[in-house]
């Protein structure tokens, strides 16, 4: 399973980089103002910046909703360096856009996914990733990891070669539960990627071994 960060703080995608774990990257406009990017020139030269950090893809999220507009933005963030996967939302223009896309040999992710349906027409119109947002069904009551393991069955039934990103990723457990029904991909806030790392017992397990070394440390010197 890859892992991508879900932010637009490059600081934070270094350290994941760094860390020898990260795949990729996805941003929203979101993620950009909370970073304070702002304005066409800024937002440019912001994902040219992640695309130099991660090794990896780079979704970068039209603002579009007409079936022309995505064409003409898509088209314009897709030249502005390999590793970037133009970001459609699931709407009637956006899957139109989706398969003009693809005829073009330009990637695509297919954002704000909340039905095995809507993964299923994304993946038709040749998408290269979908994004279920499981954290947001679970704020409703529904289980969103499950809509994960509905589209995983949909798309080996069928062959569809479409990864399932999984998005709005809230916590390391999630991170686990997309492993166990497969997922392609999560993205996910460093936060809950690091929080991996922890166990109490690795904790505590590591603090005794320190100590038993520094025990033997100081009884090698006293008998020196």
């Amino acid at each position: 399973m890859k892992f991508f960060i879900d932010t637009a703080n490059l600081a934070q995608i270094k350290e994941a980089h760094d860390m020898g774990i990260l795949d990729g990257v996805t941003t929203n406009p979101s993620l950009m103002a909370k970073e304070g990017i702002t304005g066409q020139e800024n937002v440019i030269n912001h994902y040219k910046a992640i695309c130099e950090i991660t090794d990896g893809d780079v979704s970068a999220e039209v603002i579009a909703v007409t079936f022309n507009e995505i064409v003409a933005e898509g088209e314009a963030l897709a030249k502005l360096h390999p590793k970037i996967v133009v970001k459609v939302p699931m709407i009637k223009e956006g899957v139109k856009a989706i398969k003009y896309f693809t005829s073009k040999g330009i990637r695509t992710n297919c954002t704000l996914i909340f039905s095995a349906g809507q993964a299923l027409l994304a993946a038709k119109a040749g998408a290269t990733y979908v994004s279920p947002f499981i954290g947001r069904l679970d704020d409703i009551s529904t289980d969103g990891v499950a809509l994960i393991k509905d589209i995983k069955t949909i798309y080996t039934n069928y062959g569809y070669k479409t990864q399932i990103l999984a998005a709005s990723v809230r916590h390391p457990m999630h991170i686990l539960q997309c492993a166990l029904v497969g997922a392609d991909v999560i993205t996910a806030p460093l936060s809950a990627i690091a929080a991996l790392l922890k166990h109490p017992l690795t904790d505590s397990g590591l603090a005794q071994f320190l100590a038993d070394h520094d025990k033997a440390e100081a009884a090698a010197k006293v008998l020196a």
